[in-house]
């Protein structure tokens, strides 16, 4: 046999097979290899294979950017998608607020492409409208953006200065028209001592004791705040109330709390009260067994004890109006002698006040309001009256202001009028004869 050729069986049938040898350690790794599972596709084993792999992920990543900026420039350039005009604002949820008043918000988007309008900015400049409490901006493709507006309601009339307006529950002042006022039959409590001036927050507190308030009053359909003509927040800890009582109002101390129980208080008594003191003005009712009568400005104030029944005995002398601290119960006088006489109860309190008293400074505590609110019967008559001065008053200054451009003009003339006689050398006596003339 020829050195160098392959060993056969068959060739060779009397010679034995050869077997592996278990202890060559290159037939042992080579089996071992074989025996491994291959690991998964985006695992590569080999540098190869991770190099291919990359160059595979930098591909179709590239072309999904190159197809999206594509579609962008593609969108973005199509006449399709630009805003023609105001009519591809739509709007809906418009009561108080016009359209008007909205277009101006998306002047600059028209012409502009959808996909480039600003949405989140578009919503906080509707939502800086007062009458607009949340707004929605939304795109409709092709080429259309739909606002829906959900506005503010209001739940009183506020005062300020000379000015009526309204106020919803949060302290946000709004304007409206007098005569739209009387329209809509507004039926609410004149409110002060929200000041535009002041923080939300601080507006907000004031509004929810107004609300707190009408919510006991108005509580299993009673409808008892229409009886309330004035409600002055000024101190949202005491909400003091102008209450009518046949031609006058009566200033009557609620403070935070017990609404209801203290306006049952005041209307089982009222007419007891004002039948013994002719100049009663005001009423504090913060106190749990007692209340403090306060007399017209000049006078003593008068301290009455609530008995276990429900009648009244009265304190004759003067007390303080002092403001009762939170959680606080005044102590109670000791009771008087029940009066068997209403009329000569009264003529001895009038001869207690006869009595020479300093006058007391004017404090909220102890005057009634200059300005007397007006009665929920005569509101919109009211407002209607204000309105009217309001309008005459803009008229007076448009007549002035015309009045002082027409003095303008004529001094502008005659001033040109001179310049040119100079300009032409007249003589001075012309001149001053022209001037004169002019």
């Amino acid at each position: 046999m020829p050195s160098g050729a392959p060993v056969n069986a068959r060739t060779l049938p009397g010679m034995p097979l050869q077997m592996m040898d278990p202890d060559d350690e290159d037939l042992r790794f080579g089996a071992r290899r074989l025996s491994e599972p291959a690991g998964p596709w985006w695992r590569p084993s080999s540098t190869m294979g991770r190099v291919f792999l990359g160059l595979g992920a930098l591909i179709v990543l590239g072309t999904f950017t190159a197809g999206v900026l594509a579609v962008k420039s593609y969108l973005g350039r199509d006449s399709r998608f630009r805003i023609a005009g105001a009519g591809n604002i739509e709007a809906s949820g418009l009561t108080e607020v016009s359209r008007a008043e909205i277009l101006p918000i998306f002047g600059e988007d028209i012409g502009r492409n959808i996909f480039f309008v600003p949405l989140n900015e578009r919503r906080k400049q509707l939502e800086a409208i007062p009458w607009v409490q949340h707004a929605t901006v939304m795109r409709l493709l092709p080429d259309h953006i739909r606002v829906s507006v959900v506005e503010r309601h209001p739940v009183a009339f506020v005062r300020h200065g000379s000015t009526i307006g309204l106020v919803d529950a949060e302290g946000v002042l709004l304007s409206m028209p007098a005569a739209t006022m009387a329209q809509h039959h507004y039926s609410f409590p004149v409110v002060t001592g929200i000041d535009p001036r002041d923080p939300l927050a601080a507006r907000t507190a004031r509004m929810a004791v107004y609300e707190r308030m009408l919510a006991e009053l108005d509580a299993n359909n009673q409808h008892l705040s229409q009886q309330i003509s004035e409600i002055d927040l000024t101190d949202p800890q005491d909400a003091r109330v102008f209450m009518p009582e046949q031609g006058s109002d009566i200033l009557a101390h609620f403070g935070d709390d017990r609404f209801l129980e203290r306006y049952q208080r005041y209307k089982a008594h009222i007419a007891e009260w004002r039948q013994q003191y002719a100049k009663l003005a005001a009423v504090d009712l913060r106190y749990d067994s007692q209340v403090v009568l306060e007399m017209t400005p000049g006078t003593n104030a008068v301290a009455a004890a609530i008995g276990p029944t429900g009648s009244t005995t009265t304190d004759l002398a003067a007390v303080p109006p002092a403001k009762p601290s939170a959680g606080t119960t005044k102590s109670i006088p000791p009771p008087a002698p029940p009066l068997a006489d209403t009329s000569a109860a009264a003529q001895s309190v009038k001869a207690e006040v006869k009595t020479p008293v300093k006058a007391e400074a004017k404090t909220p505590e102890n005057q009634v309001a200059a300005v007397k609110p007006t009665a929920p019967s005569t509101r919109e008559a009211a407002i209607e009256a204000l309105a009217a001065k309001q309008r005459a008053a803009h008229e007076r200054a448009a007549r002035l202001k015309a009045a002082h451009q027409k003095a303008l003009k004529k001094k502008h003339a005659a001033s040109q009028h001179t310049a040119a006689l100079n300009a032409s050398g007249a003589k001075p006596s012309t001149r001053t004869s022209a001037a004169q003339g002019q």
